[in-house]
């Protein structure tokens, strides 16, 4: 797992005079999972649109297999297989279930492979399977998110990048979310999590980064970090 496929270099990211990201390092390997875990308000936000080209960078690099992809547009970066399912979710809530998951397959030419694709999302979640000519907007919150992430994958990312997957879903559509990541995970994808759940973000983690007011405090091992009591004490509630 050294094959390094996403690098961020002193990286700085300003709203008007606000530092919100403060020259911070950090890096994902092909087939890892991991964890960006911090309070609100962190900066965890304003990297992840740094990364994707929606927030101009200040200072620093961002290079995406071997290359360096500050100062271009999301598209061009979507297209060279970096993907973000933002907090949010922002899915097309006036389109169907099943454009929604075309919608995510926009950059791709092989449509045989987007059919079969596209079949894999319905069995990967079958909750979609089942309403797959609805409109996304009448959906659950829980269901849209799952919905979200089927249109990412859509994509055939080298890294998905999830913010915030879990935020105002219930406890049980929360343990089905983790349960998707880690299901596509295990099948080969390369993930940058974002989450305030911290206990769950290091659970299913390879790796994992502490942000902090814009700055990186602490990376490493996630079951180290999840066994570290500054993170404990900040994080759990201990």
């Amino acid at each position: 797992m050294s094959n390094t496929l996403l690098k961020i270099s002193g990286l700085e990211v300003a709203y008007g005079g606000i530092n919100a990201v403060k020259g911070i390092d950090l890096e994902v390997r092909e087939g890892e999972l991991v964890s960006l875990i911090g309070s609100n308000g962190a900066g965890k936000t304003t990297t992840m649109k740094a990364i994707t080209g929606l927030q101009p960078v200040r200072n620093g690099d961002i290079q995406f297999l071997g290359k360096s992809i500050r100062g271009k547009g999301a598209w061009d970066i979507a297209r060279e297989g970096l993907v973000m399912i933002p907090e949010g979710r922002g899915i097309f809530t006036r389109m169907t279930i099943i454009e929604n998951l075309q919608m995510g397959a926009f950059l791709r030419k092989d449509k045989a492979a987007v059919a079969e694709d596209l079949e894999r999302m319905l069995q990967l979640f079958p909750r979609l399977q089942e309403r797959r000519s609805q409109l996304a907007g009448t959906m659950s919150g829980g269901e849209q998110q799952m919905l979200a992430m089927a249109r990412g994958l859509m994509a055939r990312p080298r890294l998905l990048l999830l913010d915030e997957p879990s935020m105002g879903l219930s406890p049980i559509m929360v343990d089905k979310i983790f349960e998707v990541v880690q299901d596509v995970h295990q099948r080969g994808m390369t993930l940058l999590l974002v989450e305030q759940n911290a206990s769950r973000a290091l659970s299913i983690a390879d790796r994992g980064y502490v942000m902090e007011s814009g700055v990186m405090t602490m990376q490493g091992e996630a079951g180290s970090m999840l066994a570290d009591p500054r993170v404990r004490a900040a994080y759990l509630g201990e």
